[in-house]
């Protein structure tokens, strides 16, 4: 049937863990099929945000810059979302996304995603869920990196004694 390996890899999102497979193959219908090329980037940081992805299959890196360097943050494969903290927010993107080999997406626009998730409330409350989960990470990562810093000397700064 069509869109089962959509709702497939939807049902494996965390973020939609909870919600009815009738509700999955709507978003599904929603969501338009795109591929990327090996070194091709998804979306840039600082561009404007009006869609989320989720990766069907391949690799994504992601990479965040700062003063002129990028940085490798992250590796998402299959089943994982990406964009729709800027999507939600309505910012800039806070990261660029690059294909690490071939990589298949379904890419959601942002009017159709928010209109799912106003008539299906329980849709907002698994992503509000997710999205929880990933700031009490990211947290957690920035405390040990900071700690780590100033164990080794630096004040987090980025301004050392040798600069």
């Amino acid at each position: 049937m069509k869109f089962d390996a959509e709702v497939s890899a939807l049902q494996r999102t965390p973020m939609f863990q909870g919600v009815d497979a009738s509700r999955l193959r709507l978003l599904a219908f929603m969501g338009e099929d795109r591929t990327f090329r090996s070194g091709e980037y998804v979306v840039r940081q600082g561009d404007i945000s009006d869609s989320a992805y989720l990766i069907l299959d391949g690799e994504a890196v992601v990479e965040v810059s700062f003063s002129g360097r990028a940085t490798t943050v992250a590796t998402l494969g299959p089943s994982e979302v990406f964009g729709e903290i800027a999507m939600l927010c309505e910012t800039p993107r806070t990261a660029s996304i690059r294909a690490a080999g071939e990589l298949r997406t379904l890419m959601f626009e942002r009017e159709g995603m928010l209109r799912l998730l106003r008539e299906f409330p329980e849709m907002a409350i698994e992503m509000a869920r997710s999205l929880a989960q990933r700031l009490e990470r990211t947290t957690t990562e920035l405390a040990k990196l900071r700690a780590e810093t100033e164990a080794s000397g630096g004040d987090g700064s980025g301004s050392g004694a040798g600069s």
